[in-house]
């Protein structure tokens, strides 16, 4: 067996298979793509002179799948760099080449027979031990191997990503009865580390997990809508977020998925279960009058919403005629949104209304279902939650839902109306047991075969809610808390109303600093909320700026940029771990770090000219420094080249779509690290930290700036005022541009001038508070707090 995955091959062109593809590349893997051989030319390939042998026409396929990664949304690459890691083939050609490869994924058409031509062709040319997987979603792992050798067999198992593969966390991994044991765990050790995905162990079952339950929990849902009268819209305004699923809801993630998609899987499941649950799982009629139809959802413009101008219309399932979306309106909602936690879920699905009858009826045969497929599908509930949490989205798996809504409770009602409520269930109860899982000392439990047994996590996916439960917090306050990561590492977690930077937090920053320096090995600023920072308080910088309390916005912005200085010479080394959104004072956070760990997908962006105003805690400065840092050492270089540069950026409002592309963008630089997975990142920077500390780290040295001073400042506004003349930029973005540009170019002096950094800092607090003050300004910042999206006056 392989010890390390250096290259993969990918069998099949397609959206899922090119976007395995990318994943891998994303982690910088090389991968050879290959598909089927076309058999006509293109009108190009004709006007080009090319025939059915050149060879650019025999990789077609995988060719221009590797071209479409570069358009498609979202992006399946972190970086359009990456894209020179895939290489694309063909099956009549390029088969020999698989000699290459330690892992080969099958991605074909689903039909099981095209499949074993496939694997027959795969086992001539492998090495012995290269593992070989199949990203099928339906089609039985152990027939598709069955007529394969033995050595063959032992490397086999099916490896079911989710769609988008870089941006969904779930992989099933299917063995087989011959599968080898440590191909397995190899797998799932390298899914987890490597790949960065949530790993699920599933059974060879049609749909495995995800796809199983949550199919029928969406079939369920549209023989709800069409039995009580509910609308498609009514539908989704109550199955989103207010219950803990995505924004897209039922029919809106229906449309995105695609209808064709998503009947095809359903099907898969109708044909092989048993007759007793073919009804379930018989798609309605109307779905597939809208599949004859070509109403597929968003790649075909339609499907049960369509848009019109600005408005949204829904379908009628019963007419096929679309009318103006509709929102479910009753009292449990309004109950629901002020409630917390479980009470949230207890008010909605217990309430005896429209909304309540609705979740009710979709969600209690869903609880029973997954209850009954335990054993058949996975050995443990455990792994059944983590599929629909890591695939779906939802916040909670059927069996963490059911203990919210409470057990005995949902069981007495499900009873009344004539629920089977499965045998192993039935016996928990009688035990005394009421709930599925159970928490003791910060550690978690789980039900299982009479017994509550530890779930087992991966060392490196820190906890902090538990670690605070077990280890207690050493300080913390409105904004922060100091943690003990232990190892002698130290971590400041913010927790205010969107992780936004008040005073509160800068007290904080400058406690941890204090403390670290006299015991600790270091720090790292991170947390587990929905996005690390996105940025300062600005309802509070807005508040005063309205109130003429100029004096106030000072005294805030001097000590946010004294407390990132405080990071920067801190005596001990600081680790920023950022991931998501990463805005605005939170990237000022990062940029003065020791080093930054950034999860793969961080969104790191200067933004603040979008509020009206630049970067005020040093922001400027520290990516002006990046810039000048990643430079080759003992070089020449244009100074003007990196302030024009460091211009555009901030000017612009740039933002990363990656942490690769926050690297290229030198908000990271080569020191910082990239975590795949985004749940080892607290235990990435730890580790970064302690390095730091055991390899003698020495803050960095204070030293002068060179700036491009007045020469500098007028190639830069030349700049902002040729935009400005060709309509790219309004008035007021000229305005914000001059003040940035008079920062960067460090004011009135010489070209090549060195400068200190309090100078640069003074600059940069100058020029924010002078932008706060007009009114335009101020007008982008209520509209961005009451829109959530940019102003352009």
């Amino acid at each position: 067996m392989v010890q390390q995955i250096n290259k993969a091959a990918v069998l099949g062109s397609g959206v899922m298979g090119s976007g395995i593809a990318a994943h891998l590349a994303n982690i910088g893997i090389p991968v050879l793509l290959l598909d089927i051989v076309p058999r006509e030319l293109t009108g190009d390939e004709q006007k080009k002179g090319l025939t059915l042998e050149d060879s650019a026409v025999r990789s077609r396929l995988a060719g221009t799948a590797i071209q479409k990664l570069l358009k498609q949304k979202p992006a399946p690459l972190t970086s359009k760099k990456n894209l020179a890691l895939i290489e694309a083939g063909n099956f009549e050609d390029h088969m020999h080449r698989l000699s290459e490869a330690d892992w080969i994924i099958e991605v074909v058409v689903e039909n099981l027979d095209v499949k074993k031509k496939v694997f027959a062709q795969v086992e001539k040319h492998r090495k012995p031990g290269s593992i070989v997987s199949s990203n099928t979603s339906g089609i039985s792992i152990e027939a598709m191997s069955s007529e394969c050798s033995e050595e063959f067999r032992k490397h086999f198992l099916g490896t079911h990503f989710f769609n988008p593969p870089r941006y969904l966390k779930l992989l099933e991994v299917i063995p087989t009865k011959d599968t080898d044991e440590k191909v397995l765990q190899f797998m799932k050790t390298f899914g987890e580390d490597v790949l960065g995905k949530g790993v699920v162990h599933a059974k060879d079952t049609p749909n495995f997990i995800g796809n199983r339950i949550g199919t029928y929990g969406l079939l369920v849902t549209v023989k709800e809508m069409l039995e009580k009268g509910y609308s498609v819209g009514e539908v989704d305004s109550v199955t989103g977020p207010l219950i803990g699923r995505p924004k897209s809801a039922t029919f809106r993630t229906l449309d995105v998925v695609g209808l064709d998609t998503f009947i095809h899987v359903a099907n898969n499941v109708y044909e092989n279960i048993d007759e007793k649950e073919k009804e379930v799982f018989n798609v309605p009629s109307f779905m597939k009058r809208m599949l004859e139809n070509g109403w597929l959802g968003a790649k075909s413009g339609q499907g049960f919403f369509k848009k019109e101008g600005r408005d949204i219309l829904e379908l009628n399932p019963e007419t096929l005629e679309y009318s103006p979306r509709q929102k479910l309106s009753a009292a449990s909602i309004e109950m629901a949104k002020q409630a917390k936690g479980s009470q949230k879920l207890k008010a909605l699905i217990y309430a005896d209304d429209r909304a309540g009858q609705l979740l009710w009826g979709i969600t209690a045969p869903t609880l029973v279902y997954s209850a009954k497929l335990l054993g058949e599908i996975a050995d443990d509930i455990v792994s059944i939650d983590q599929a629909m949490k890591w695939g779906f989205g939802w916040d909670k798996g059927p069996f963490e839902l059911w203990d919210a809504i409470g057990l005995e409770k949902s069981a007495a009602k499900l009873k009344e109306q004539g629920y089977e409520i499965p045998s192993w269930v039935q016996e928990m109860m009688e035990k005394g047991h009421a709930s599925f899982y159970i928490e003791e000392n910060g550690v978690r439990f789980y039900y299982s075969n009479g017994e509550y047994r530890r779930i087992e996590t991966n060392e490196k996916a820190i906890n902090l809610r538990t670690l605070k439960e077990t280890k207690g917090v050493i300080k913390k306050n409105s904004g922060a808390s100091l943690i003990d990561l232990g190892d002698g590492v130290a971590l400041l977690e913010f927790h205010s109303q969107s992780n936004a930077i008040g005073m509160d937090i800068i007290q904080m920053i400058n406690y941890a600093i204090d403390e670290v320096a006299l015991n600790y090995k270091g720090l790292v600023i991170g947390n587990q909320g929905k996005n690390f920072c996105v940025g300062a308080n600005l309802a509070m910088i807005l508040m005063e700026a309205q109130d003429d309390n100029f004096f106030e916005i000072d005294m805030v912005i001097r000590q946010f940029q004294n407390a990132m200085q405080r990071i920067k010479y801190s005596v001990k080394p600081v680790v920023a771990a950022p991931f998501g959104m990463t805005l605005g004072g939170g990237a000022e956070i990062c940029l003065p770090a020791a080093r930054i760990q950034a999860s793969s997908e961080t969104y790191m962006g200067l933004v603040e000219a979008g509020v009206g105003l630049i970067p005020g805690g040093g922001g400027n400065k520290e990516l002006y420094l990046k810039h000048l840092n990643s430079l080759p050492k003992g070089m020449d270089f244009d100074l003007q080249d990196v302030a024009n540069k460091v211009f555009e950026s901030v000017a612009m409002a740039k933002v990363s779509t990656s942490a690769a592309e926050a690297r290229e963008a030198n908000f990271l630089d080569s020191r910082d690290g990239i975590s795949i997975n985004g749940d080892h990142l607290l235990f990435d920077a730890k580790r970064v930290v302690i390095q730091l500390h055991e390899n003698g780290y020495r803050p960095p040295v204070k030293e002068k700036v060179p700036v491009t001073g007045e020469s500098g400042y007028a190639t830069l506004l030349l700049a902002a005022q040729t935009m400005h003349l060709s309509g790219y930029i309004s008035e007021h973005d000229l305005k914000i541009a001059k003040k940035l540009a008079y920062v960067l170019s460090g004011g009135k002096v010489p070209f090549g001038t060195k400068v200190d950094e309090q100078y640069l800092l003074d600059l940069e607090r100058e020029a924010f508070l002078s932008l706060v003050s007009e009114g335009k300004s101020q007008q982008r910042m209520q509209h961005m707090l009451v829109k959530g999206k940019p102003l352009r006056n």
